[in-house]
């Protein structure tokens, strides 16, 4: 019995490692001077896959239209749509590929079919975006600069926000969304390694997307994406200067069907993907592949903190009933970590959205979360509840 606990407590460090060393590149991060200079590459496909978004679409094209250079393009795919998506588009200026397959839904699936309709008039570049976006006003220039430098995929800063006045509940969404797509991927960047893709602000050179392996109904289908093209020699980099920022559902039906499909998602593909990736990193001598799925290993910070706590308890009572001191002083030493961690990244990139007064009452709500790993999976491509009518 010892053995076995001081196994398990032996896995559950890795993560709770992992993120240690990630927060604390973060941390050693400086802000960088932005060079001025204009967007140079070749032209750019937009791309913008939409599933009745007709009320929330309007914003993003804004945004997106004043960026495009005289080459570029916004392309929406309105897929398997029950709205007025396709026809706001075209009246606010994007040019509209409507998809009716009601047998194979999904994100992917439409990310597909907008590569293939570009293949007659192939671009250099393909930005894909999420309908319920806001970008900043040079955020085309700073990713294709970018993408045109590295040569290889690109995944822009994609954060998540809650509308002021939010219960707690959504802080801590707020700030595990932080912690998981800008504190962990500006520590790989600092050490100079990929990251995976976070579903919005992706660019990709188009010799790279355009034999991609797309098509899928995968509810986590950019982590996918990301880990596929990794394992052919093109992982993504991070660029923390370009931001794209979405909202969160506004309400908690919707919201909770976002975490439970993350959780669901990123469960399945470590399950999936850190077997192939630690096979190829060695076959290949690929430190990257290995660097990507130790962070895939790092599961979402409410299963986390749960497993660290856990393991702290089962530790301290065996020691307690039994004698031996080692399972409870690893289960213990990773708890102290985990928390250290968590503190670290809170007070450089957190305390704007999660106040000190609030720390007692989120505590609660991570381990309220954990419900939803109970609940039936979903794996079909589900709009986001914002409080609208489809």
């Amino acid at each position: 019995m010892t053995v076995f606990l001081v196994a398990l407590a032996v896995l559950t460090l890795i993560p709770t490692l992992v993120l240690l060393v990630e927060v604390l590149g973060a941390l050693r991060t400086r802000d960088e001077a932005q060079r001025e200079r204009r967007a140079r590459g070749g032209p750019v496909a937009v791309v913008v896959p939409a599933h009745n978004e007709s009320r929330g679409i309007v914003p993003t094209i804004e945004d997106v239209i004043p960026q495009l250079r005289g080459c570029d393009r916004l392309i929406v795919v309105a897929d398997n749509c029950t709205d007025d998506t396709a026809k706001v588009s075209v009246e606010h200026g994007a040019q509209v590929l409507p998809r009716d397959q009601p047998g194979r839904r999904g994100k992917g699936y439409a990310m597909a079919w907008a590569i293939a309709h570009l293949e007659d008039d192939p671009p250099a570049f393909v930005l894909f975006l999420d309908a319920d976006c806001r970008l900043e006003a040079d955020f085309l220039e700073k990713a294709l600069n970018c993408c045109v430098e590295g040569k290889g995929p690109v995944q822009a800063l994609y954060l998540m926000t809650s509308a002021a006045g939010f219960q707690v509940d959504r802080r801590v969404a707020e700030f595990a969304w932080r912690l998981k797509n800008w504190v962990r991927p500006l520590g790989l960047r600092y050490f100079g390694r990929p990251v995976q893709l976070m579903g919005s602000g992706m660019m990709f050179p188009w010799e790279v997307i355009k034999s991609a392996p797309l098509a899928s109904g995968n509810i986590v289908e950019d982590l996918k994406l990301g880990l596929d093209l990794a394992l052919t020699g093109m992982p993504a980099r991070f660029l923390p200067e370009a931001r794209v920022t979405s909202e969160f559902a506004a309400t908690e039906r919707g919201l909770e069907s976002q975490r439970k499909r993350w959780i669901d998602g990123h469960l399945a593909m470590i399950l999936d993907y850190v077997p192939r990736l630690l096979a190829a990193s060695i076959t290949k001598r690929d430190p990257d592949l290995l660097i990507l799925a130790l962070d895939l290993l790092v599961p979402p910070l409410s299963l986390l903190l749960t497993v660290a706590v856990g393991g702290a308890i089962l530790g301290s009572a065996y020691w307690f009933l039994v004698g031996p001191l080692l399972p409870a002083g690893l289960a213990l030493l990773n708890l102290s970590l985990l928390i250290g961690a968590l503190a670290l990244a809170w007070f450089r990139f957190g305390r704007d959205v999660l106040p000190a007064v609030q720390i007692p009452s989120a505590i609660g709500q991570v381990f309220h979360r954990l419900r939803l790993l109970v609940r039936r999976n979903r794996s079909e491509w589900v709009r986001t509840d914002r409080g609208r009518p489809d």
